[in-house]
């Protein structure tokens, strides 16, 4: 019972971590981290990713344009394309790392406390992606409410909102985290089962003790009547 529960919370805290790992690289590459409506014309939006700007239009349809200069995005723009590059490179070792550590494979069964230390590394680096995710995220989410409700500036002046992405990149980051809690409690927190090689000699040690030359120690039969010579100890 142990071993299914320990492998079923392997295995949600894995697929957890696939699943926040590839939503974190569609977040990446996705043109919607912000989103802008112009009141004077309502027929065309704006959008902005950290590669490129996109404007939607019912007549003409989407466009989009590749920003020229890296050094000329703002600063929150440059640091979160680099966290979260960082963050899918250390998803990716975390899912090799602790996909090397389940119990289910049958690669390194005599070795459990290295397979143990694969599983809680994949977890710490499940966590450090997770954070990679929502640093940028919320970031720029911070700096949009900030410029949002700056007072300096006209009211006439159109202001950027929240777009899809960082709602996905928030999702994708705390799946992150939480896959990574559950590998590492699956790791520190129950007791993998030994093998079967190991319970029958556990049995066989039990059920038959053995003196140090290797015979089985003998067994004395003691009678019920003791002026019975006939119910002597009997040596077996």
């Amino acid at each position: 019972m142990a071993f299914v529960l320990r492998a079923v919370v392997q295995f949600a805290g894995l697929a957890l971590s696939v699943l926040g790992w590839v939503l974190s690289m569609i977040t990446t590459y996705l043109p919607h981290w912000k989103n802008l409506n112009l009141e004077l014309n309502e027929m065309e939006n704006w959008t902005l990713g950290l590669w490129q700007a996109c404007v939607v239009q019912e007549e003409v349809g989407r466009q989009c344009k590749d920003f020229d200069s890296f050094l000329a995005l703002p600063v929150e723009l440059r640091v979160s394309r680099v966290l979260m590059f960082l963050s899918h490179g250390l998803g990716l070792l975390g899912l090799l790392v602790s996909g090397s550590g389940l119990d289910c494979l049958r690669v390194g069964e005599r070795w459990r406390e290295r397979k143990k230390r694969l599983l809680i590394l994949g977890g710490v680096l499940f966590w450090t992606a997770g954070v990679g995710v929502l640093v940028p995220v919320s970031w720029v989410a911070h700096v949009t409410v900030q410029e949002f409700w700056d007072e300096t500036l006209p009211e006439v002046v159109p202001r950027w909102e929240f777009g899809e992405a960082l709602f996905l990149g928030w999702f994708a980051g705390f799946s992150l985290l939480l896959g990574g809690c559950l590998v590492t409690w699956a790791a520190c927190c129950t007791q993998a089962p030994l093998a079967a090689g190991q319970y029958a000699a556990a049995d066989t040690q039990t059920q038959c003790p053995c003196l140090e030359n290797g015979t089985a120690a003998p067994k004395v039969w003691l009678g019920q009547d003791q002026g019975d010579l006939s119910s002597a100890p009997t040596v077996l």
